[in-house]
């Protein structure tokens, strides 16, 4: 697969992810394949942290709502962070995400 190709598929999941990083172009593609990893770890994350708050805060009825906006927020920006490295590798561009596009996870 060439560089292209394996930053797109390295946003579409972990399984695609790892497709991609072993038999893709890994030096070419490296910048995407570590921007949609931090992507996803921050997601996972973000899912359990709302998971184990949400039970805890669910009973307080102002504070659920609160909560639950506030969870909205995060996933909706989490989902556009998502398309703009997207769009950013079937560009070719490497543009960092912002808030996270400084993580380096690979090396």
């Amino acid at each position: 697969m060439d560089k292209k190709v394996t930053g797109i598929l390295s946003y579409f999941g972990i399984i695609l992810w790892l497709v991609a990083y072993l038999a893709g172009d890994k030096e070419g593609a490296k910048f995407h394949l570590n921007q949609s990893l931090v992507l996803t770890l921050i997601s996972f994350i973000w899912g359990a942290f709302t998971g184990i708050a949400g039970r805890i805060f669910g009973a307080i009825p102002v504070i659920r709502v609160v909560f639950a906006l506030v969870c909205l927020a995060v996933s909706i920006a989490m989902f556009v962070f998502w398309i703009m490295g997207l769009v950013s590798a079937i560009k070719e561009e490497e543009k960092p995400l912002p808030y996270i596009g400084g993580v380096q996870l690979l090396k």
